[in-house]
């Protein structure tokens, strides 16, 4: 009997032992499956191949809701219904967003016209409107005041004091890579009689639409006063696909027309072309009148048919065209000074730069790493780190 115990508890042991080394190889399969993810998940060909495959899985039905019993999928239809009616009360809170809108518009107005007076040199702010938080002084002898006072003086009488804010709209356009990616070299000294630049809403009950008034002062290149921009909004849900509706959207917009001076129509240009005769081989010089790239293409946007289809550059063009119209309705109009000085951009660049951040390790990671190999070769690298030169 004493054999048999002992042999029951080595049997037991060995069982032990082996229950051990299964939970040891599961821990050990557990840590390398860990691992081999850590490493799939940071290599960016993986994660651009599985992002697409999730891409592609968006909008498509898992079978779940086909299986539902028939009650259920009624039970459904019904929340669905009361989305839509859930998406008219939106559109109404939007369409009295849009009243509002009007409304402060109007209180905003006068600051906005004093602002256009003190750029255009209408108005002279008194020096208290004039003191700004952050320009405060380091507190200075009177001596060394009155010299700085004289030295001023000086520079004044030596050139012309310039009046109210020169080119403020033009600099406002350039330090916006929105707005500059659009401006040309010919369109600066136009953009340099810009005198204002205004939004102005629909009129109550009339279908929501918005207006962009660009006030030239007289000039040498068209005869218009005013150039206009309005774009149409949308603010019902669709009745074809009411679960898309996400608040007013630009639906279509409309420019207007230049009245070019003769010659000064930079938004077209002249070319020469020669062509060579087939039979008799002889050259002759043709022109052609052409478009023109300008930031005044802005007033001509692509018709929208009837049938509202659009050829692939229409799109992208109208497309480009709704963003910038939103922009300058909601960023530029309302914070023009913070664009002249920068400090918008500052504002709006700090949106990104967690993912610039984020970026800028991974080339660091890269970097350490050709550091940290062995057998690396810069002269074998078909793309070595490029060096700073001075300009």
């Amino acid at each position: 009997t004493s054999k048999e115990q002992v042999d029951c508890d080595q049997k037991e042991d060995m069982e032990d032992v082996e229950e051990i080394e299964e939970d040891e190889a599961s821990e050990d399969t557990d840590n390398k499956a860990r691992q081999l993810t850590v490493q799939m998940m940071q290599n960016p060909r993986i994660l651009a191949a599985l992002q697409e495959r999730l891409d592609g899985l968006v909008g498509n039905p898992s079978g779940y809701i086909e299986s539902l019993p028939k009650i259920v999928k009624k039970r459904v239809n019904a929340l669905k219904n009361l989305q839509v009616k859930c998406a008219h009360i939106e559109a109404k809170f939007y369409a009295e967003v849009h009243e509002l809108q009007r409304k402060y518009a109007a209180l905003y107005q006068p600051h906005f016209d004093k602002r256009s007076d003190i750029i255009n040199a209408v108005f002279e702010p008194t020096e208290d409107e004039c003191k700004w938080q952050g320009d405060e002084e380091e507190e200075l002898s009177d001596e060394v005041k009155e010299k700085v006072k004289v030295e001023e003086e000086k520079k004044d009488e030596e050139k012309e004091e310039p009046k109210g804010i020169p080119e403020f709209w033009l600099t406002v356009f350039k330090n916006v890579d929105l707005l500059s990616d659009m401006i040309q070299e010919h369109d600066e000294p136009i953009l340099k009689h810009l005198k204002d630049l205004k939004v102005k809403f629909s009129d109550p009950e009339q279908p929501m639409s918005f207006t962009l008034e660009f006030k030239f002062e007289p000039n040498e290149y068209f005869t218009n006063e005013i150039l206009t921009k309005t774009y149409k909004m949308r603010s019902q849900p669709d009745e074809s696909d009411p679960f898309s509706f996400d608040g007013p959207e630009i639906m279509g917009c409309t420019g207007c027309q230049i009245d070019w001076k003769k010659g000064k129509n930079i938004t077209m240009k002249t070319i020469k072309k020669k062509q060579k005769h087939k039979g008799r081989g002889t050259v002759r010089t043709v022109t052609k009148t052409v478009p023109n790239d300008s930031f005044f293409n802005f007033f001509s946007p692509p018709e929208v048919p009837e049938n509202g289809e659009l050829d692939e550059d229409s799109e992208a063009i109208l497309a480009a065209d709704f963003e910038i119209g939103h922009f300058l309705h909601e960023r530029i109009i309302p914070r023009a000074v913070l664009y002249f000085t920068g400090e918008a951009i500052e504002d709006d660049d700090d949106d990104y730069d967690e993912e610039g951040e984020e970026a800028d390790d991974e080339e660091g990671e890269e970097e350490a790493d050709e550091e940290n190999d062995p057998d690396y070769d810069p002269k074998k690298d078909p793309n070595p780190p490029s060096e700073c030169k001075q300009q």
